[in-house]
């Protein structure tokens, strides 16, 4: 195997989130032959990520806990269909509990069996329930996860905030944040942005967050036409009904859309500030994670402005960079725009320019790097 390519099944909670499109090609540039199967959030299938065929699952749906219990249950004891799947693979990265289940499931058909890493994208709130509902899924976590070689997760808060405290996991952890990927193929177009106002405060990505969108509403409808708010992303229907519809009614603020990551530098190159924010679920998986956004605005020299109590606040005090708020968030937002003035903003900008890019990005040596891991998890379990 030393010489071969590494074969890798990737299971997806959601074949049409771009995290797994970027996770995917990630694995390639280091050199892996990449598979893949899961379910999907849209409503017309995912036929293929990367170039590589997709084994579609069927659909899912946001906050629709009980309905993907019910899909992952029937595609477990159907799981026999996909035999080969499995059996062709060296490797197989879960993401998420309920693809672990399947992961431990699909080892069971195939000899050898492949090695499992489990990648926790975010700890779901049922698991931190202190109830007869939260002690059997960490139960249920753990002992899946016995049958793994190793944890993935994004943030080291959810290291030390839920895995170190709660959970019954005791794997090896990688931390392999949400980085940007660049193995020569992301555009560097010139930033647009000025010291003129308005300023452009930027929301991209997965919009689910329903105080993130009325503070900055309220935000842009107060300053008089000196700030705007730019959205783009992934709406959550579940939280927001006819997102187009809402944001119409709301001055100062635009919503564009969905977007490529071709879109990123233009995107985050127009605003001045990128709201690296999600209050979804506060105090619990919102107060750990490192959302794409940072990443995103970072690679390109927009200047965050977080919650400074959370994990994405105590990151970019770390660096030195952005505008760190303290609560009550309305109040303070308000008061950073009163005083902000074009030579205060310059030296944001500045410092945010003075950052290393491997903080946002992720080149061809970090994937091959990765990949070299999961060969030698992979080779320790075969023996």
């Amino acid at each position: 195997m030393a010489n071969a390519a590494l074969k890798v099944l990737v299971l997806a909670h959601d074949l049409s989130d771009a995290a797994v499109h970027r996770r995917v090609q990630m694995l390639q540039a280091g050199g892996a032959i990449v598979t893949i199967a899961g379910f999907r959030r849209t409503s017309h299938p995912v036929r293929e990520i990367a170039g590589c065929p997709t084994v579609d699952f069927g659909r899912t749906y946001n906050a629709g806990f009980l309905q993907r219990i019910v899909s992952v249950l029937r595609e477990i004891v159907l799981l026999g269909r996909h035999r080969s799947l499995f059996a062709a693979a060296d490797i197989i990265l879960g993401r998420n509990l309920e693809m672990l289940a399947i992961a431990v499931r699909g080892r069971s058909l195939a000899r050898p069996a492949p090695a499992i890493i489990y990648e926790s994208l975010d700890i779901h709130r049922l698991l931190l329930r202190q109830d007869l509902i939260g002690s059997p899924l960490r139960t249920l976590e753990g002992w899946l996860s016995r049958r793994a070689s190793a944890l993935f997760t994004s943030s080291p808060a959810f290291v030390s905030g839920y895995f170190n405290r709660f959970s019954k996991v005791k794997l090896p952890i990688r931390l392999v944040e949400n980085k940007i990927l660049d193995i020569g193929t992301v555009a560097h177009p010139p930033s647009t942005r000025t010291a003129d106002r308005p300023w452009i405060i930027g929301w991209f990505g997965m919009i689910r967050c329903r105080k993130s969108l009325h503070i900055l509403a309220d935000l842009a409808r107060q300053s008089g036409g000196t700030i705007e708010v730019v959205i783009r992303g992934r709406p959550s229907p579940d939280q927001f009904g006819d997102f187009e519809k809402l944001v119409t009614s709301m001055p100062g603020v635009r919503f564009l859309g969905p977007y490529k990551p071709e879109d990123l530098g233009a995107m985050y190159g127009s605003a001045h500030f990128s709201w690296a924010i999600d209050m979804f679920e506060e105090g619990l998986n919102s107060s750990w994670l490192l959302p794409n956004r940072l990443y995103e605005g970072g690679a390109y020299n927009c200047v965050p402005i977080a919650i400074d109590a959370v994990e994405t606040g105590h990151f970019i005090k770390r660096l030195g960079i952005g505008v760190p708020l303290k609560e009550p968030l309305s109040n303070s937002l308000a008061e950073f725009f009163k005083n902000l003035t074009p030579e205060k903003y310059w030296a944001l900008a500045e410092a945010a320019a003075q950052v290393p890019r491997a903080t946002w990005v992720c080149d061809a040596n970090d994937c091959k790097a990765l990949v070299d891991y999961m060969r030698s998890l992979s080779e320790e379990a075969h023996g």
